[in-house]
Formats: structure tokens, C-alpha cells, sequence
């Protein structure tokens, strides 16, 4: 069907994708009224479109953020039954006891619920640098699991999310995302 709005041929909008290494103090909404920066001055010249963020990092959290305006996708890759994996490096405030690693891996009760991580190791000897694999979209969740045993998440940079890395991608700048990753986005199981 060829639709008309007046003698304007009306298409289709084209998908687009965007993936960005957000900067710390950036917030993570379409518009903020009390004029924050905001991620989409970062990708304002990626699209016509208008493309929206899939999920959240808050203002002092760092590292990949999807952008795009494929909700079907947006929704899969956000909702809870998908399971969709995020990996984080966080840096704490004190060395973290060993047996506080035994009980991050068996899982914490917070206010809204049991949670454990998937997957956590050292990143060196100090116990102050972490990875840490987790598949909850609870907000501010990786934050509130260290704050509950009692140490500071001093910074939090997500490196991982859904298979995409920010490898080659500078903190602050933008790629669309390549052919193959769309599609092994859109059949992640």
C-alpha cells in the first residue's frame, strides 16, 4: 500500500541501533527538566529517528547503553523472563572479605527481593576490583547488592550487555551496531 499525507509519500521508519559508551553525569532519559545532560546529546547526530535508551544506567554509572527505536526489541532485551546478561567492573571502598564473595554468589535479600549474581571474580589481588555477571534489570541493583554487606560501589562501568562490548568504543562516543549483532540480538534467546 503506498500511504499520502497530503502529496507526501509516508514510509515506514527505517530501525536504527546505537550503541554508546555513556560518560558519568550523564542522565539516562530522553529529556530532563532540570536541563541535566542527558544521553541523547551524545547521539543527537546518529538518526533522524527518534531512538530511545533500552533500560537505564544511572548518572554515575558508566559504559554501554543500547539506543534505538525498535521497541519489539527494547522490550525483549528489558524484560525479566529474557534473562538478558550484563557484566560490570566495579570498584568498592574497602577490600571485599572473602566470605562476603561466598555470599554474593548464594545471594542477598533486599527490600524487593532475593538476588544473587550469575557470576563475580577479582579483576586483582587488592579485593577492591570486581566483575561481576548479573541478568536483574532491578534498578541501581549491582549498587544495592555491595551497599547491603556494607561497602561503597565507588565506580560501576557496565563492559557487557546482551554479547555487545564496548571494545573499540571510546567513553562518550557512539557506533551504530553491525548487521550480525541486530541479528543475534533479535534471536538472543
Amino acid at each position: 500500500d503506498k500511504v499520502h499525507y497530503g502529496e507526501k509519500l509516508l514510509s515506514a521508519e527505517k530501525t536504527v541501533y546505537v550503541l554508546l559508551n555513556k560518560p558519568r553525569d550523564f542522565i539516562t532519559t530522553t529529556n530532563d527538566p532540570m536541563e541535566r545532560k542527558t544521553v541523547m546529546s551524545l547521539v543527537e547526530k546518529a538518526a533522524n529517528e527518534r531512538i530511545y535508551p533500552v533500560g537505564r544506567l544511572d548518572r554515575n554509572t558508566t559504559g554501554l547503553l543500547l539506543l534505538t527505536n525498535d521497541g519489539e526489541l527494547s522490550k525483549k532485551l528489558t524484560h525479566p523472563s529474557h534473562e538478558v546478561s550484563k557484566v560490570y567492573q566495579v570498584t568498592l571502598d574497602l577490600p571485599l572479605n572473602p566470605k562476603d564473595l561466598d555470599v554474593l554468589s548464594a545471594g542477598v535479600d533486599l527490600d524487593d527481593g532475593f538476588i544473587k549474581v550469575d557470576d563475580i571474580a577479582p579483576l586483582d589481588s587488592s579485593m577492591l576490583h570486581f566483575g561481576v555477571e548479573i541478568h536483574s534489570g532491578r534498578n541501581r541493583i549491582v549498587r544495592r547488592i555491595f551497599e547491603k554487606l556494607g561497602y561503597e560501589v565507588l565506580k560501576l562501568d557496565r563492559v557487557m550487555f546482551a554479547g555487545l562490548t564496548k571494545k573499540d568504543l571510546p567513553r562518550g562516543k557512539w557506533r551504530f551496531l553491525r548487521e550480525k549483532e541486530i541479528v543475534r540480538l533479535k534471536y538472543l534467546k
